[in-house]
């Protein structure tokens, strides 16, 4: 008897920056949580570390309440055994009594400490801890909370553990893809008289994906035609590696030279690419000109306002606001979906800080995005999607900005594609860029392509997901003319091939598959032969 679970998405239920006044029921009834709504006391459920553990009840609602704590990891726990190659999906709701506290959700395996998501929790009100994990070994594990500040209590209640094998993960993937970058598209052939063509060929090409899909490009694009050419037959969007940085464009105060990315830019017009602006401003001190580490407030101040606009306010968005009004502006960052144990990168911090720049006076109207840089080890998958259903709740464009993954080229191959389906299946994802801009001593991190553009096993990935995700099908049309198929949204030229006893002849006609309002439309287009 096969098991089946659907996932669901959450970001449109409520936001997750919400605190509620009481939880919501445990998501996929709480799994294999034993006693996940605490309605049977304290049963499953045990001290971790030196807390004490005790079961409240409030209007109806029965939790568990860790208390006395004297380290960080003193909480509530419960054993469990996880599978190795299963996708655990993870929630819970938390409260804690005093204060704006970070609490964490960790799972002790037999191979180390999993940290599987964090949730800022407050007084009074329910928050959301969503998150996942996977293990590498199949074995005992222990799941417990932890927060730095050992004066809260930490409540908790609608527990959730949810596993997935890849092969549902995959399924759902699929699904989701079908449900939101697909439409079902019926085209019927026929005669100049009106008349239905039956078993004639219907070929479909794609010319192009609406769905932003780009990889960086650098400098050595410029004089290099086989990179032109490798680049340009696969890429509708890129962004710069270098090129635009503060860094390159002025390596000497007051000598502004925007020659090399204007270049870039013509080259890209000329190919109708898009292009993606890269950071205005960063704050990493390692990768300012040495000048602008050595200037005064005031003189900083003064070099970011040239670096920004003319029209500058106080704080640097607001600059980048009233410079170009029309424009998305990206708070881009790394680690909010790579890697759950940095705290201070986490999908409830970085909403934090959007919400704070989109409350500064003045911003009240920024267009705003998230940039996700997404540099990968190993992707945890389930934290990656749930991660996204938090950073959702803000309902504004999200992209992964700057894909890749660290280490042998088998690894990266594997964990490449496996990154790539999650986002583009996605349906809050707005565009994906990759970070694999060329260059003869190699690449950042993760190359596409040898020295002579051949393919290397990310390419590959690649162009398998290219070809997927659109490229080119053939059929036959029935008995009243038409050829029934789903195509992704882009536009495609379609023809139409009669084989008759002494000729081959053929039309051609444009067609452009674009998201419906309603779902379970079927797109109708005819085509004249």
């Amino acid at each position: 008897m096969e098991l089946v679970v659907n996932f669901f998405y959450h970001f449109s239920v409520f936001s997750f920056s919400q605190c509620l006044e009481n939880p919501h029921k445990p998501q996929y009834n709480g799994g294999i949580i034993v006693n996940p709504e605490l309605n049977d006391g304290l049963k499953a459920w045990s001290t971790f570390g030196d807390a004490k553990i005790e079961h409240r009840e409030s209007d109806g609602n029965k939790y568990v309440v860790a208390h006395t704590r004297n380290n960080p990891h003193g909480s509530m726990s419960q054993k469990l055994y996880l599978k190795k190659n299963h996708l655990y999906t993870f929630s819970a709701w938390v409260q804690v009594s005093e204060g704006n506290v970070q609490v964490r959700a960790i799972f002790k395996t037999d191979s180390g400490f999993k940290k599987a998501g964090s949730v800022f929790a407050e007084p009074k009100c329910w928050s959301m801890l969503k998150g996942g994990l996977t293990v590498d070994t199949s074995g005992h594990a222990e799941l417990y909370f932890e927060s730095n500040n050992t004066s809260v209590e930490i409540w908790v209640d609608s527990i959730s553990l949810q596993p997935f094998t890849e092969k549902e993960w995959r399924s759902h993937q699929d699904q989701s893809i079908e449900r939101t970058r697909e439409e079902k598209v019926r085209i019927q052939a026929m005669d100049e008289q009106g008349n239905p063509l039956s078993n004639v060929t219907i070929s479909i090409q794609q010319k192009t994906l609406r769905f932003p899909f780009g990889c960086a490009m650098n400098k050595n694009i410029l004089s290099n035609t086989a990179y032109q050419n490798w680049f340009t037959s696969r890429f509708r969007v890129t962004t710069f590696e270098d090129e635009m940085k503060w860094y390159s464009t002025e390596a000497t105060r007051g000598q502004v030279d925007y020659s090399v990315p204007d270049a870039m830019l013509a080259f890209a017009k000329q190919h109708n690419i898009a292009v993606r602006g890269h950071n205005v401003i960063w704050d990493d001190p390692k990768y300012q000109s040495g000048w602008v580490n050595s200037l005064s407030p005031n003189d900083f101040r003064t070099a970011v306002q040239a670096r920004v606009g003319q029209s500058a306010s106080s704080v640097i968005y607001n600059w980048a606001g009233k410079t170009d009004g029309f424009t998305t502006l990206f708070l881009n960052e790394y680690n909010t979906i790579e890697e759950s144990g940095d705290g201070a990168a986490s999908p409830a911090n970085y909403l934090h800080k959007l919400k704070e720049i989109q409350s500064f006076p003045g911003n009240e109207n920024l267009r705003m995005g998230i940039g996700l840089e997404s540099h990968f080890s190993t992707p945890n998958l389930p934290y990656m999607r749930a991660s996204l259903d938090t950073l959702a709740s803000a309902n504004v464009p999200i992209w992964l900005t700057e894909v890749d993954v660290q280490g042998n080229p088998v690894q990266q191959a594997q964990y490449l594609e496996q990154i790539l389906r999650e986002a583009y299946s996605y349906p809050k994802i707005a565009g994906i860029v990759i970070w694999s801009a060329w260059s003869p001593q190699g690449c950042y991190r993760m190359c596409l392509t040898d020295n002579n553009f051949r393919n290397l096993a990310t390419g590959d990935v690649v162009d398998k997901l290219l070809h997927e995700w659109g490229g080119s099908l053939a059929g036959v049309t029935d008995a009243n003319g038409f050829f029934e198929a789903s195509l992704s949204h882009g536009d495609y030229s379609v023809k139409i091939i009669r084989h008759g006893v002494a000729d081959i002849s053929s039309s051609t006609s444009n067609l452009t598959v674009a998201p419906t309002v309603s779902g379970g439309t079927t797109l109708t287009h005819r085509v004249t032969a």
